[in-house]
């Protein structure tokens, strides 16, 4: 194959941060409450419309509570986890990394006694039929190093007595979900539309915040991840005022990319954007004989993390360490060539390919950067 002649003009496809929306500037950010305090009006307001606009284009419901938090997603799941559990058993989903990063601090740092835990390998999903609702459920709803999302939420007991926990990072503002479905959600502004990093959010649906007010656990919360005031769920969280200060450059990016994703049809056109991004990829992987989808179901395919792993039946040497060679072969050209960033598969994660698809990318780059994948891989296969 002759090298091709375009490059994608956005060639940032990294899994997190993840990339700008189309036309980002620095001067959108002009009006930022600079050197001002959070507490200050002008600040709050500010917050207050990011939560506003969030809720809205998630189609939240009315009677959820949506705050901001520290600690990107990770603050987001470790503050659900922390104040939340403890009064039942609880069932953890594990099918990739960051799942086995909550089972871990589950297991290691609570302490939890009566743990179970729904273990299954990157590519493929836990028996979803088999959880008992009973439970405390905690899963991802989109599996960022893996690549495998969950179909939708019709599997989840609406008569549950426990609660569910769900990491939604790389899925909000990029899938439809079912937050009736959803008591604790998570997620950060660096995914799915490329907010920057270290604030996260969390949702609370009034199951949860029934939980947070009838149970206090045995265990010391740091502030950090404290949501109650007086044994009770602090309100003023959900109104702006955040645990710890906020950088308000990053607030005032997250709104300009809110009132963006309202601009062009709110949550059903990021969807869908994130959904064309992905049919590329499908009709390159169909006609393209050393790749495949980490994903072994058709409809657990992720369309913001697409992860592709190589089909070893097809290479001339099917060695883990053959595949990470030609791994680092091909994402090393092609950031040299500037056609492509940080598309490499997760550390842990089976050597291949990892293309961000979220809605702030654009399909007509998607499909520029392909013929590169195949003229890259060429390359390899000659000089490794």
């Amino acid at each position: 194959m002759l090298r091709p002649d375009v490059k994608p003009l956005n060639l940032n496809f990294s899994s997190g941060p993840c990339s700008k929306r189309p036309n980002w500037k620095i001067e959108n950010l002009n009006n930022a409450a600079f050197g001002r305090s959070h507490r200050a009006e002008v600040s709050k307001n500010k917050l207050q419309k990011l939560i506003q606009l969030t809720k809205e284009i998630l189609k939240i419901p009315s009677d959820y509570l949506v705050g901001i938090v520290p600690g990107s997603d990770t603050g987001a799941v470790e503050m659900a986890m922390w104040n939340a559990l403890g009064p039942k058993n609880v069932s953890i989903l594990v099918w990739e990394s960051f799942g086995k990063d909550w089972q871990k601090d589950l297991s290691e740092q609570l302490k939890i006694k009566n743990l179970k835990i729904m273990f299954e390998d990157y590519g493929k999903l836990p028996n979803l039929s088999s959880i008992n609702f009973d439970h405390d459920i905690i899963f991802n709803w989109n599996g960022t190093t893996s690549g495998v999302c969950l179909p939708n939420a019709e599997w989840i007991d609406d008569d549950r007595s426990g609660i569910t926990i769900c990491d939604l990072t790389s899925a909000a503002f990029a899938m439809q979900i079912d937050w009736e479905k959803i008591d604790f959600g998570t997620f950060s502004w660096q995914k799915c539309l490329g907010g920057e990093g270290g604030h996260g959010m969390i949702v609370l649906s009034p199951r949860a915040v029934n939980r947070i007010n009838s149970f206090v656990p045995i265990w010391p919360i740091p502030k950090l991840l404290n949501l109650r005031r007086d044994g009770k769920i602090n309100l003023d969280i959900f109104k702006g005022a955040t645990i710890n200060t906020p950088s308000m450059l990053c607030v005032e990016d997250f709104i300009d990319t809110l009132v963006w994703s309202k601009s062009i049809g709110g949550l059903d056109e990021l969807v869908n954007r994130s959904s064309q991004n992905l049919e590329q990829v499908k009709a390159w992987v169909r006609e393209t004989p050393w790749i495949e989808f980490l994903s072994e179901k058709c409809e657990n395919i992720s369309s913001t993390s697409i992860c592709l792993k190589f089909l070893k039946e097809n290479l001339k040497n099917p060695s883990i360490e053959y595949q990470e060679k030609l791994e680092k072969f091909i994402t090393s050209l092609l950031d040299q060539e500037n056609v492509a960033y940080d598309i490499g598969s997760y550390r842990s994660a089976p050597p291949g390919i990892r293309i961000w698809g979220g809605p702030t990318v654009e399909t007509s780059d998607i499909k520029l950067l392909l013929p590169w994948l195949t003229w890259s891989y060429q390359k390899a296969i000659k000089n490794i």
